[in-house]
């Protein structure tokens, strides 16, 4: 089976909501699908906002990780690039048209619409399969430098306060 844009780009990340290395986390897994990211996820008792459905806190984690990625690869893309830059969010707006149900696998889409310079603008949504698209998102996210403190934290190995670029590189191609 092809890996996930996580298991490939990110092994070693431990963001809660899709770091592979975090085994309290969200864990999710983006996949491309033509021009969209497309991630399955099955909500546990724990995620619940209340009896039988989704929590809006673990909504909104799961629509800015996936669409962080999604700005993520298609700077990689954009810029002709082997992996993926850091990214952060700049902004994220979601809208809730109705309760996320927890009893079945949910769907996630998202897709890059537009970019300039190291920022993307993304779509996204969720679905749940009885209930359509539940819950849609869109977001600006911004590719971040190596002084930043979510510089290298694909890799699990971000930029330690006062550390020197030169390090940051070396460590970035260890």
């Amino acid at each position: 089976m092809k890996k996930s844009l996580q298991e490939k780009y990110a092994p070693a990340c431990r963001c809660f909501g899709c770091g592979a290395a975090n085994p309290k986390g969200l864990r999710i897994k983006s996949y491309v699908r033509g021009g969209d990211l497309v991630a399955k996820f099955v909500p546990k008792k724990q995620h619940e906002a209340y009896a039988g459905m989704l929590s809006g806190g673990i909504i909104a984690a799961l629509l800015d990780c996936h669409s962080n990625w999604a700005a993520a690869y298609c700077l990689m893309k954009r810029d002709g690039r082997r992996s993926p830059p850091t990214t952060v969010t700049a902004e994220l707006h979601v809208e809730y048209r109705r309760p996320t149900p927890t009893g079945e696998p949910l769907e996630l889409r998202a897709r890059a619409t537009e970019s300039e310079g190291r920022r993307v603008y993304v779509k996204g949504e969720l679905r749940a399969g009885s209930a359509g698209v539940t819950v849609t998102s869109w977001g600006v996210f911004e590719a971040v430098k190596e002084r930043h403190a979510a510089f290298g934290a694909l890799t699990g190995r971000p930029l330690a306060k006062g550390r020197s670029r030169k390090a940051a590189r070396r460590a970035m191609r260890s």
